[in-house]
């Protein structure tokens, strides 16, 4: 509930109003004056590690604007000089146990150290120069590269961890200038039960975590004549590369983003959206097999690897719930290196498939066991990555991208529906799945399309729809600590539900651990996760094809290689098996 009790207050001699108990962090932006900050995250890391907040109240005292609470009376000073040459002071000390080596930085250019030195007007980084703080480069796990000499404490990366994820394997080991962020007994992170969300990353201000950087092995596929080289961008890419270029949150990029592919040298710019109908297909008969013939319910979507991750280390007992269908993803791969191989008359050998991704976790699931339909030592998916890595790649080529023409994917596997963009919002494979098996189960034609229940950005969703003779309960979870209360509350018998979306990262795809990363500030004040959504919604909205199972190319596909949904040939290269691991099993 809303406070509507309005205390009386100035900022810089300005009387204002504000909600009782509203932090001054929050007064000073919602009425126009701006406070630099580094650790803090709405909602998520409200702990004033930082010190750069600071404002100075009236009677001379400095306080950390993110936690303090706006009171009757107070008089409150954003910019004094004792208050500019403590937040000065503080990152002059930040910096001096900083690897300063912004040139070679990844996150050079988008740093928010490096924003907030310009911002203080800090000229001379190395002021309080003396000992280092000891650190070493942990690049253990498959996704991601931990480089603790540039950490600043602010505790995001824990943060999010702990409390959105539920997992905590990093955490502050040690004390004083020892202090220093990593997991429990030093292990590294491919000792730990880490799922490879990437969540840590996003909300990281500077270059201390990122995800492990594989475009040169690209540019050496693209680059080597022997080699066919494909590429698939996954359905949230559209709604968010054009973040890297300084468009603005919510930009349908498609056209672009393929014309920007092509122009890389890529021989086929392919959508994984059509992987994504074949996925609906696939499950929508898996559910159907399963309700009809008294199979493991609640049925549990597989399409997010951190959420896959996550079921194996933390709930191996939910495993059989899993549908055992490929992500997006590696049924791209698996159709591309069999049915287009020889549609094309390529040797499967000589293709190179690239998925550009939203999901860091990604990275992992390309090295799963059971993920090379086409033969063994011939991985369905070679290289996964990030909307940031091809963003650089694009940079590097000197592709314009704001400036490109709008282009159209390749064919046949370009084609896809409305119900497959949806996909990267959380709801969307709820919502994709019931186009397709309502109208089976049913046996006619939907009228309306559109499940608005499962839709949102909330952390958990539930509905129930009546599906010919079935009341079909369903729930839809995204983070990792929501699906936790989720599966608890299957587990307990407290809900009962017969189909349950999980996405690793909250929101979804549209905001998974390889998204374009944006300093708290835009994080704090805009809902970024709903603005790239609607993108999806309104590409959906504007499809004349809204259900999996009627895209031309997938009906190519079952008629001319595959056969029937949930055939021999369809469950060799679309499904795949799990893994059952301890908590302290990479």
């Amino acid at each position: 509930m809303v406070n509507t009790n309005l205390v009386s207050i100035k900022i810089n001699n300005i009387p204002l109003q504000v909600p009782e108990g509203t932090r001054i962090l929050d007064a000073c932006r919602d009425n126009g004056f701006h406070v630099p900050y580094l650790c803090y995250l709405k909602d998520i890391n409200e702990i004033g590690a930082c010190r750069i907040c600071i404002v100075e109240l009236k009677n001379g005292k400095l306080v950390t604007s993110c936690v303090y609470p706006a009171e009757e009376g107070m008089e409150v000073y954003t910019n004094t000089p004792k208050v500019l040459d403590s937040r000065k002071k503080t990152l002059q000390l930040l910096l001096s146990n900083h690897n300063r080596s912004c040139l070679s930085c990844v996150r050079s250019g988008h740093c928010e150290l490096q924003e907030l030195a310009h911002e203080l007007g800090v000229d001379d980084e190395g002021y309080y120069d003396g000992e280092i703080t000891p650190s070493e480069i942990d690049t253990s796990a498959a996704h991601m590269i931990r480089d603790n000499s540039k950490c600043i404490l602010c505790r995001r990366c824990v943060a999010v961890c702990e409390n959105v994820q539920g997992i905590g394997v990093i955490g502050p080991n040690e004390r004083g200038f020892n202090t220093h962020i990593a997991c429990a007994f030093e292990q590294n992170l491919d000792e730990v039960a880490c799922v490879s969300c990437g969540q840590c990353i996003v909300v990281c201000p500077t270059g201390a975590i990122y995800e492990k950087d594989q475009t040169d092995e690209v540019w050496a596929a693209l680059n080597d004549p022997s080699k066919h080289v494909v590429v698939q961008t996954a359905p949230s890419i559209r709604a968010t590369l054009g973040e890297a270029f300084g468009m603005p949150v919510g930009t349908n990029v498609t056209g672009k983003m393929v014309a920007a592919l092509r122009r890389i040298g890529f021989e086929k710019v392919f959508d994984t959206d059509l992987a994504a109908d074949m996925t609906i297909v696939e499950e929508a008969h898996e559910f159907v097999e399963r309700v009809k013939n008294g199979g493991v319910l609640p049925m549990i979507t597989s399409c997010s690897p951190g959420w896959i991750k996550y079921c194996e280390h933390y709930h191996p007992d939910m495993i059989p719930n899993l549908s055992t269908c490929k992500s997006p993803q590696q049924m791209f791969g698996a159709t591309v290196k069999t049915w287009y191989a020889e549609k094309m008359g390529w040797d499967k050998k000589d293709i190179v498939v690239v998925g550009v991704m939203p999901c860091t976790a990604k990275k992992f699931e390309v090295r799963r066991d059971d993920e090379d339909a086409a033969g063994s030592g011939i991985p369905d998916v070679d290289i996964a990555l990030t909307t940031r890595e091809i963003a650089r790649m694009i940079d590097r080529a000197g592709i314009q991208f704001t400036e490109l023409p709008d282009e159209e994917f390749d064919s046949p596997m370009g084609e896809s529906t409305g119900a497959s963009v949806i996909f990267g919002a959380t709801g969307g494979v709820m919502e994709a799945a019931l186009r397709t098996a309502a109208e089976w189960v049913g046996g006619k034609p939907l009228e309306q399309v559109e499940f608005t229940d499962v839709r949102g950005t909330a952390g958990v969703k539930e509905a129930s729809y009546q599906i010919g003779d079935l009341t079909v309960n369903v729930a839809v979870a995204s983070g990792l600590a929501n699906a936790k209360k989720l599966l608890e509350q299957v587990k307990s018998g407290m809900k009962n539900y017969h189909f349950i979306e999980i996405m690793g990262c909250p929101g979804g795809c549209v905001n998974g651990g390889g998204q374009p990363q944006q300093p708290g500030h835009v994080r704090n004040t805009t809902d970024i996760r709903g603005l790239r959504a609607k993108v999806l919604y309104d590409i959906d909205t504007a499809n004349p094809i809204r259900k999996s199972h009627e895209n031309p190319a997938i009906k190519e596909l079952y008629a001319t290689y595959l056969g029937e949904p949930g055939s021999e040939k369809a469950h060799h290269l679309l499904h795949t098996t799990y893994v059952k691991r301890s908590i302290n099993q990479h």
